[in-house]
C-alpha cells in the first residue's frame, strides 16, 4: 500500500503561480511512475502531467504544456507540480497517482494504482 498527500493548493489570480507536492509513504517511490491528474465540478477527471520513475522523460496535456513544469525528488520521495500562468480553465481538484506503469499515469484511460486526496486550486480574475 502507497499513500500520497497533495500540498500547495489555494487561491491564486490568474497570471499567478502555484507550486504542488506530492509526498509518497514507503520506501520504492522509484519503483513508481507519478502523474498529476485535475477533476473540475462536472467535468470528468482529466490527465495533467506525468514523469517516469527516473525523472528522465515528461509528459504534458495540451491545455497546459508550456505552463506547467512536473518534476520528481526520489530521494524525497516527492513529486511536484509547478503552475505558472494560470487560467481560470485550471481551477479545480488535482490528485496525485501512482502507478508501476507509465501508460495508467501519462492518459485517462486506465486507473492508476494509487490516489491521494486531491488539493483544490481555485484561479480568480
Amino acid at each position: 500500500q502507497v499513500q500520497l498527500v497533495e500540498s500547495g493548493g489555494g487561491l491564486v489570480q490568474a497570471g499567478g503561480s502555484l507550486r504542488l507536492s506530492c509526498a509518497a509513504s514507503g520506501r520504492t517511490f522509484s519503483s513508481f511512475a507519478m502523474g498529476w491528474f485535475r477533476q473540475a465540478p462536472g467535468n470528468e477527471r482529466e490527465f495533467v502531467a506525468a514523469i517516469t520513475k527516473s525523472g528522465a522523460n515528461t509528459y504534458y496535456a495540451d491545455s497546459v504544456k508550456g505552463r506547467f513544469t512536473i518534476s520528481r525528488d526520489n530521494a524525497k520521495s516527492t513529486v511536484y507540480l509547478q503552475m505558472n500562468n494560470l487560467k481560470r480553465e485550471d481551477t479545480a481538484v488535482y490528485y496525485c497517482a501512482a502507478d508501476g506503469r507509465l501508460s495508467a499515469v501519462s492518459s485517462s484511460t486506465r486507473a492508476p494504482d494509487y490516489w491521494g486526496q486531491g488539493t483544490q486550486v481555485t484561479v480568480s480574475s
